[in-house]
């Protein structure tokens, strides 16, 4: 027998979800604006994504619109951006040099640094009405779902 489908087990789950993402966003943007970080989420993805290959060579363009599933024409804009704020810089390949790289600055993983501590101070936020055993479910749950998706892709 399967089991259930969520969305009509309990219609309401959804929408708490989204309702629950957008307010731990707002409390992000909040936290971010008192440290005087202006980016956009498109923008701060992107310098999450450069610093997952911190230990290995940086990533290609291509690589990095493969990893936000759009096109390479709003890489190029996400990154010129970024590049504007000294948050990343362009080098080129050693091994091909038609070939441009993109690597996180100082000034970038401060502010990876910087948006990380943001995120952990809006998610204290919103987790403050729960009790520390509450908190310890929620994170059970929330990794069993997050597994779950890994597993599908």
């Amino acid at each position: 027998m399967s089991s259930p489908d969520p969305a009509t087990t309990d219609p309401d789950l959804a929408e708490q979800l989204v309702r629950l993402t957008r307010r731990m966003h707002r409390a992000q943007k909040r936290h971010m604006e008192s440290l005087d970080i202006a980016l956009t989420p498109a923008q701060t993805r992107l310098l999450r994504i450069v610093d997952h290959y911190r230990d290995g060579t940086p990533p290609r363009m291509a690589d990095l619109a493969a990893r936000l599933e759009v096109v390479p024409r709003a890489v190029t804009t996400l990154v010129d951006a970024l590049e504007a704020k000294d948050a990343v810089r362009r080098v080129p390949d050693p091994a091909n040099r038609r070939v441009i790289r993109i690597e996180l600055t100082d000034t970038g993983r401060s502010t990876l640094h910087a948006l990380r501590g943001a995120r952990r101070d809006a998610a204290r936020e919103i987790l403050a009405p729960l009790t520390a055993e509450q908190r310890d479910v929620l994170g059970g749950l929330l990794s069993t779902l997050v597994d779950g998706a890994a597993a599908r892709c």
